[in-house]
């Protein structure tokens, strides 16, 4: 077989470790918040979160330890962009999501608090590793947070007071609590493993093809670094999704840019035996757009408590606007230049202007 052709195999042998592996995680995962008396969104945001982030964590502490600095910015950036636009939306339009009155009151503010620490931080053009540890430190935290308000009562209540929907999974919900707890944690750490590997065979495959055409480290990690090492986020929230495990859909897309933001860099950034420096391309458009979409997550949960599939769709219309601009920066096509005066200095005004627009009515709503 020729390169091409090994290459086309792995990518299909790791497609399918993370198909098999979502399916895994998400099993022990259902059954772990059974046995601990966890809502599933706490599990969402913890257990599967952090699992499905092991991938980008690998590569960005990889590539930090071996002085591709960019490459480990990239994955982060572009697999928090990826996740929300892609995994979100997708996830909406194969069922509209419900969204938790947790989410809204604190992971969300989370979210948005560590793509904005994540700016700062970048703003001077080199993370250090004082950098890296605070962020790594704040992982920690909330994760202990998240973990000790998972045994509240109110933990798991929607956003209109009420409990949310039992779970539905392939086994039914006696058989989770009476299976030996080993073996749920047996599933996660099996599907954690499948997820990784499968991550690996397609980054390596993909990234092999993509320098093949001359694409720079950072236009590699913010594309197919990115989107390879979030396949485990798009296997699990889909799953979930299809499956009406929706806490877990949405909560893995939280947690996990949380957990990137937080833990990935702030893992790559400790490590690091440097600053690393930060390309200026990062600072004036990629990392602008991250904020813009984590800041649109906000007012469109808290409006309806919900992600509709016409949101879904916005989001994924975003994302090919955003990969428009990078295909053209990689070609040196005049389009970049246009592209990125639309996003920034239009669309990101009016969809921002548009989600105010929504809270005020919504507010206006519930005042009246």
């Amino acid at each position: 077989m020729g390169p091409t052709t090994v290459t086309l195999v792995l990518l299909l042998a790791g497609l399918l470790l993370l198909t098999g592996g979502a399916e895994v995680l998400v099993r022990g995962a259902v059954g772990i918040s059974y046995r601990l008396g966890l809502s599933p969104l706490v599990v969402g945001l913890t257990v599967v979160a952090f699992g499905t982030s092991f991938p980008e964590a690998a590569v960005s502490v990889d590539s930090a330890l071996s002085g591709r600095g960019s490459l480990a910015l990239g994955n982060v950036v572009g697999s928090n962009i990826f996740n929300i636009l892609v995994i979100l939306g997708a996830s909406a339009v194969v069922a509209p999501l419900t969204v938790q009155r947790q989410l809204v009151r604190l992971d969300l503010p989370v979210l948005l608090g560590s793509a904005a620490l994540v700016a700062i931080l970048l703003s001077d053009g080199a993370l250090g590793r004082v950098d890296g540890v605070l962020l790594f430190g704040l992982a920690v935290v909330y994760t202990g947070l998240l973990i000790r308000l998972g045994g509240r009562p109110n933990a798991s209540a929607t956003g209109d007071g009420s409990h949310p929907e039992p779970l539905v999974s392939a086994a039914p919900a006696d058989t989770q609590i009476t299976q030996p707890f080993f073996y749920q944690l047996l599933f996660v750490a099996v599907g954690v493993g499948m997820l990784l590997v499968g991550a690996r065979l397609l980054v390596d495959g993909a990234s092999a093809i993509a320098l093949q055409l001359g694409a720079s480290e950072l236009v590699v990690g913010l594309t197919v670094v990115a989107a390879g090492t979030s396949l485990p986020e798009v296997a699990t929230s889909l799953l979930a999704a299809w499956r009406g495990q929706r806490d877990i859909a949405v909560g893995n897309v939280v947690g996990s840019n949380s957990f990137n933001a937080l833990f990935v860099l702030g893992a790559g950034g400790a490590v690091a035996p440097a600053p690393i420096d930060v390309p200026p391309g990062l600072l004036t458009f990629d990392v602008p757009v991250m904020l813009a979409v984590s800041l649109a997550c906000f007012p469109i949960f808290f409006t309806g408590w919900s992600i509709s599939r016409r949101e879904g769709v916005v989001f994924l219309l975003y994302y090919a606007a955003y990969l428009a601009y990078l295909v053209a920066h990689v070609s040196d096509h005049p389009a970049q230049e246009v592209i990125q005066t639309g996003v920034l200095v239009y669309a990101v005004p009016l969809t921002v202007g548009t989600l105010a627009l929504m809270v005020w009515r919504q507010w206006r709503t519930r005042t009246t």
